[in-house]
């Protein structure tokens, strides 16, 4: 008889013996007194792979035997040992794998390697190299152009040549070749030099004869920029042209030629001039918030009792921006407005129709006094005003000020010389308040009193009128008075007592060096009246 008849045998004998075994245990129990059970069922019996197993129901007891318990766990034990084995195999094979690749990308690129837009995963710096080295050989770089054209630089044109270097080996080990798993899920895209060498002469000549760069018309590239629709600034949209920077041009073909790469965009690489600034520049839209803040300005000047009015209509006139996009005047405009109303306004040495104190109509020219307004004063603050969003009323910058604007500037009262007659009248409100004899200066020595409408300076009490400088040092004369009232640089009125009579023709033999000269008693009396800012009127 075989082994294995044996065994078989052998294990038919022990299941017969156990079967036998378990019965005997079952009629012990039967035959014990069982206090506490209640049978709800009927026990049975299932035989299973030669095996007697007893059931009990959930409320029975058996506390010397559960069969089924036991199988249980011998089931659960060989499943676990199962699991086991098989995860182990599985990490075997996994690593395997994994040491594997990773052997194999200490001299690969990663999958998902793209250089220079060409992809080389999984490839070696050999293999690599040799696709470079095909590339050349036949290699063309495409220009596409704004209007959807395209043009060629061949690279045979500028003797393009491949000189293997180092690069790719510097990509390479970049990598770890350990952490290779991380290829599969994230693409590792360089742009590397070749290492290529070209002839520079050649590729600016063949750039030259590019149609694009040939356009003796190109349209011109212009920024976004703020303008005025009626009621407010609004952004004008900016224009992209056509007009090909050639120094970017250059230098971004260079560039793809170092890389080999195949095409250039070039409104993407700019390589044409681009506007400075779009629609949604910061700089754009405050230029914009700006200029609308400055229409909301509005300024009233004030000629009592004319007005002229500045608003938005003149206002968006005068505005611009710069090019970098700073809010600024027209200044040319804004002056010519503010001349303009100093032609309006401005009496100051203009001509004047006066009526005499003796009623006469003469026409008075000359002389500084009258309205004049500072138009560099003037722009200077009416931008400020401007800018700032001012609403006001107000008189403009001045140079000088009269009384009126209406009718004649200086008003009712003034003092009044007529050059003719030697003669002088002061009128306060309109009424004659004093009039006097004079003695003005000497025609003959170039001395005469100028005709004109001036202005007090001042008036001082005890001053020394002194004349030029002579040759010698001296002064031409030195003369103590006791009221001085100048009026038009030097000259003045001032009491003369060394005069032994005033008016008639005295003036021409006795006259003075310009001033006007009066009697003690009348030079006090009108120092008491005049003060700084009172018109004179200088007449013949």
């Amino acid at each position: 008889m075989s082994d294995m008849s044996k065994d078989k045998k052998n294990v038919s004998s022990q299941n017969d013996t156990r079967q036998k075994e378990l019965l005997a245990e079952l009629e012990a129990l039967e035959t014990e007194d069982l206090s506490g059970f209640v049978s709800k069922e009927e026990k049975k019996q299932e035989t299973n792979e030669g095996e007697l197993v007893f059931l009990y129901d959930e409320d029975e007891k058996n506390p010397n035997y559960r069969p089924k318990k036991r199988k249980r766990e011998k089931e659960k034990s060989k499943s676990g040992k199962k699991w086991i084995i098989a995860s182990l195999s599985l990490a075997g094979v996994l690593l395997v794998v994994y040491l594997g690749f990773a052997f194999y990308f200490n001299s690969h690129f990663y999958f998902g390697t793209t250089i220079n837009e060409n992809k080389f995963g999984g490839k070696s710096v050999a293999h690599v190299e040799k696709s470079i080295e095909k590339q050349i050989s036949d290699y063309e770089l495409t220009l596409k152009r704004s209007d959807g054209q395209t043009e060629k630089i061949q690279g045979k044109e500028i003797d393009l040549k491949y000189n293997p270097g180092n690069e790719l080996q510097k990509v390479l080990k970049s990598q770890n070749p350990f952490l290779w798993p991380k290829s599969l899920f994230k693409k590792d895209i360089r742009e590397i030099e070749i290492g290529v060498t070209y002839d520079k002469q050649k590729l600016s000549a063949q750039i030259s004869q590019l149609e694009s760069v040939k356009n003796q018309n190109p349209v011109k590239s212009v920024s976004a920029t703020p303008v005025f629709d009626g009621t407010e600034f609004t952004i004008q949209k900016e224009v992209y042209g056509n007009e090909v920077n050639v120094e970017n041009l250059t230098k971004v073909i260079e560039e793809h030629l170092d890389g080999l790469n195949e095409e250039v965009d070039m409104k993407k690489s700019k390589a044409y001039y681009e506007p400075k600034y779009v629609s949604d520049s910061k700089e754009v839209v405050s230029a914009k918030d700006a200029l609308n803040k400055c229409l909301t300005a509005e300024i009233t000047y004030d000629f009592k009792p004319f007005t002229e009015k500045v608003d938005k209509g003149s206002i968006s006139d005068w505005l611009s921006v710069d090019e970098n996009m700073n809010v600024s005047f027209k200044e040319k405009e804004v002056k010519a407005y503010i001349k303009k109303l100093a032609s309006k306004y401005d009496t100051s040495g203009k001509p004047r129709s006066f009526v005499t104190a003796t009623g006469k109509t003469v026409e008075v020219k000359n002389g500084v006094y009258g309205w004049k307004i500072n138009q560099d004063g003037e722009y200077k603050k009416l931008t400020e005003d401007i800018l700032a969003g001012n609403s006001v009323k107000r008189e403009p910058e001045y140079k000088r000020k009269a009384v009126s604007h209406e009718g004649n500037d200086f008003g009712n009262t003034y003092a009044e010389v007529d050059l003719t007659t030697q003669h002088m009248w002061f009128f306060q409100n309109g009424k004659l308040m004093m009039e006097s004899p004079i003695v003005t200066g000497k025609p003959s020595t170039g001395h005469a009193t100028p005709q004109g409408t001036y202005t007090v300076t001042y008036t001082q009490k005890g001053a020394v009128l002194r004349g030029k400088i002579l040759p010698n040092g001296k002064r031409e004369y030195e003369t103590p008075v006791d009221f001085w009232m100048p009026f038009n640089g030097g000259i003045g009125f001032h009491d003369a007592t060394w005069q032994s009579s005033f008016g008639g023709n005295r003036y021409l033999t006795h006259g003075s060096h310009g001033c006007v000269n009066m009697p003690y008693d009348k030079a006090q009396q009108l120092f008491g009246y005049l003060k700084a800012g009172t018109p004179v009127i200088c007449h013949y």
